[in-house]
């Protein structure tokens, strides 16, 4: 990384792939100048036909550029055009275009290199300012840093630091009660209990902790915890806490008990009617479709406050490609299904005769009827009522293909999240910029969502031994 210089101004050059990948990155620079070279805008043009996705960032970044350009005029154009902002100072939009511009010995002409040439000339052009090129390019990145171009990433999307690539959902008092001190005394708070017909609250007065939000699990021990309670609501010194359903023993879902303290919260929230979005991370052999599909049966079958169950997942293979897949659409996601086949499995298994009722032809009939498995890509347009909504492997998708999905949800819809952002197969995403990420910081602090990453494995010893080992 090329050391940056310490000044008053900064000019930012972006990449295009930075438009593309984040449309509105004009806007986030703050106070600085943000230059977009004429090579991208070459580069924009050769992308906007086609309806691909990628065509139609294109003309969305057209079209905005439009709209800042057409208030102003050429004079004005050449100076910067002040870069609307809620708040704060804003910055200026600037074009760099220069007709005698040569690419850099011994580079070759090609769009990458004319941006560096363009990067270049702007740097000897303003000594008085920092120049610093943008791009998510890395091949790119590591030229500029050979020709002493100081270059960043776009990072401003990240829904998280990397230190914390995905939140808990929770915070386990592990240690309360030793020595006497108790959770209430670790958290030093007046404490009011409060009986209805609804469960039991507890009114929290005094110094919280500054990492609780709401819907978030509050919890003495991982196992067998004498407290468990979800946070519903948060202010700056009083809190509300309503004790959880133990799902462990007799009050089980649908056959499916609670482990631990993560596991009996993740049933809370799937069978909590107040939460209507709900994001389950976890490492495989977590429960994390397992007792989801078990919450959606319960609610569906048993007690009817929804009326069906859509379940989807992005089909992103994990390796080559198999092709083209006959059939109608249901049959063409079959093959990405294996996961819900899988856990079907296991929900109607008689432990006594060590058999599966999924096998059988009624019982297949019956479910079936109740679930639809469907494409995320024939979603746009749709809205789901009544609907437990199951959308496995959420963290293949990006921030705008999940926010397409989660606008689908109408009148008395659930939606619940699947994901592990350490087993992302699409290309492009990281743990930080997937859209699973990005929903669980966008709804962190919605009181109607809830989020926990699961850990407990119940695993085989091969399974475990892969984790550790390779």
């Amino acid at each position: 990384m090329v050391r940056l210089d310490k000044k008053v101004t900064r000019l930012y050059v972006l990449d295009t792939n930075v438009l593309i990948h984040d449309p509105a990155a004009l806007y986030h620079f703050e106070e600085h100048d943000v230059v977009i070279p004429m090579t991208v805008l070459e580069e924009l043009d050769k992308h906007k036909n086609g309806i691909r996705e990628i065509a139609q960032t294109a003309r969305q970044i057209s079209r905005t550029l439009s709209d800042l350009t057409s208030r102003f005029t050429p004079e004005q154009i050449q100076e910067g055009i002040p870069l609307p902002v809620s708040n704060g100072p804003s910055g200026r939009l600037r074009f760099l275009c220069y007709t005698d511009l040569k690419t850099l010995d011994p580079l070759v002409d090609s769009p990458d290199n004319r941006l560096l040439a363009e990067t270049c000339r702007l740097r000897d052009e303003r000594p008085d300012a920092s120049v610093i090129l943008v791009t998510k390019d890395i091949n790119l990145r590591v030229k500029a840093a050979a020709l002493n171009v100081p270059v960043e990433d776009y990072l401003n999307d990240r829904a998280f630091d990397d230190l914390d690539a995905m939140i808990e959902g929770a915070k386990v008092y592990a240690e309360a009660g030793v020595e006497g001190r108790g959770l209430w005394d670790r958290l030093n708070v007046e404490v009011d209990v409060e009986r209805t017909e609804d469960g039991t609250f507890y009114h929290l007065a005094g110094e919280l902790p500054k990492d609780w939000h709401v819907g978030m699990l509050v919890s003495d021990s991982d196992n067998g915890a004498g407290f468990e309670a979800i946070v519903r609501s948060l202010a700056p010194s009083r809190a509300t806490l309503q004790l959880l359903t133990n799902y462990r023993h007799h009050d089980g879902v649908w056959g499916v008990h609670a482990h631990d303290s993560r596991q009996n919260f993740t049933l809370n929230l799937l069978m909590d009617p107040e939460i209507d979005l709900v994001t389950i991370a976890g490492n495989a052999g977590t429960g994390k479709t397992y007792m989801t599909l078990a919450a959606a049966f319960q609610q569906t079958l048993d007690s009817k406050h929804f009326e069906r169950i859509v379940f989807t997942r992005a089909p992103i293979p994990m390796g080559e490609d198999i092709g083209f897949l006959p059939g109608t659409e249901e049959e063409k996601m079959s093959p990405w299904m294996g996961a819900f086949h899988d856990n079907m499995d296991n929900l109607l298994r008689d432990e006594q005769h060590g058999s599966s009722s999924w096998s059988d032809g009624a019982t297949r009939q019956l479910i079936g009827s109740r679930v639809q498995i469907r494409s995320p890509s024939f979603m746009r347009g749709r809205t789901l009522s009544d609907t437990f909504l199951i959308i496995d492997e959420a963290q293949n998708f990006t921030p705008k293909q999940l926010k397409a999905l989660i606008t689908r949800a109408g009148r008395n819809t659930k939606l619940v999240l699947l994901g592990n952002v350490g087993q992302i197969d699409t290309p492009y995403l990281t743990a930080n910029t997937c859209g699973m990420a990005y929903a669980v910081e966008r709804f962190r602090d919605w009181p109607h969502a809830g989020h926990v990453t699961l850990k407990s494995v119940e695993r085989s010893r091969l399974a475990l031994a892969a984790e550790e080992l390779l």
